[in-house]
C-alpha cells in the first residue's frame, strides 16, 4: 500500500526561514574568523618582509664597508632580495610600502606603520 503522494509538496514557509536562520547564524560566526585570520597573516607577511629587507640592508653594508649613518635606497638591496616586496595591505611597489633610510634604521612599512614594524633589538 502506498501513501497518498500530493503532486504539489513543497517545503513550508518556515521550514525555509529556518534554514535561512541558521545560515545567517553560520556565517555570523564564521566571517569575524575569517577577516581576524586575513589580518594576522598579512600582519605576519609584512613583519616578515620587514626582516628581509633588514637583512638585506645590513648584507649590502657588510659587503660595500658602509657606515651604519649611510643612506640607503631600494636600489642598493635590489639584488641582495629575491623577490619584489610589498606590503600585503595594499601596497603596489617597494616604494609606496616601505621606507628606508640610514643602515641603523630599522625599515618601515608605510601602510601600516603602527602594527607592522620588527620588534625591538633586544641585543643592546
Amino acid at each position: 500500500m502506498e501513501p497518498n503522494k500530493s503532486p504539489n509538496q513543497a517545503f513550508t514557509l518556515v521550514e525555509i526561514m529556518v534554514v535561512v536562520a541558521i545560515i545567517g547564524l553560520l556565517a555570523a560566526i564564521a566571517i569575524p574568523n575569517f577577516i581576524k585570520a586575513r589580518v594576522s597573516a598579512q600582519l605576519n607577511t609584512c613583519i616578515n618582509n620587514l626582516n628581509k629587507i633588514d637583512g638585506a640592508v645590513q648584507q649590502w653594508a657588510i659587503d660595500n664597508k658602509k657606515a651604519n649613518s649611510a643612506t640607503v635606497g631600494y636600489s642598493d638591496i635590489s639584488s641582495y632580495l629575491k623577490n619584489t616586496v610589498i606590503c600585503p595591505t595594499g601596497g603596489t611597489t617597494f616604494d609606496d610600502s616601505y621606507r628606508l633610510t640610514t643602515v641603523a634604521d630599522q625599515p618601515v612599512c608605510q601602510k601600516v606603520p603602527i602594527t607592522h614594524k620588527l620588534p625591538a633589538d633586544t641585543t643592546n
